[in-house]
């Protein structure tokens, strides 16, 4: 499955509400779950023009422009 496909499986344990307030710090999008190459969850900036991943470390998303990979 790539990154630009859901899990099916939520990336993070936070609350659903939290969750629905999370953004991608670079361009604002909504982020939904996903899982990388390896299988390991990440969230997947929905923004057309320039989608971006992140990892979730131990069930905590790493919201930072540096460890921002494109989709």
């Amino acid at each position: 499955m790539s990154a630009a496909e859901g899990s099916g499986q939520a990336a993070t344990s936070l609350e659903p509400w939290a969750r629905a307030l999370l953004r991608c710090p670079v361009t604002g999008a909504e982020l939904v779950d996903g899982t990388d190459a390896d299988g390991r969850p990440v969230l997947v900036s929905q923004d057309p023009e320039r989608p971006l991943v992140y990892p979730v470390r131990d069930g905590i998303p790493v919201l930072l422009a540096d460890e921002a990979r494109p989709a």
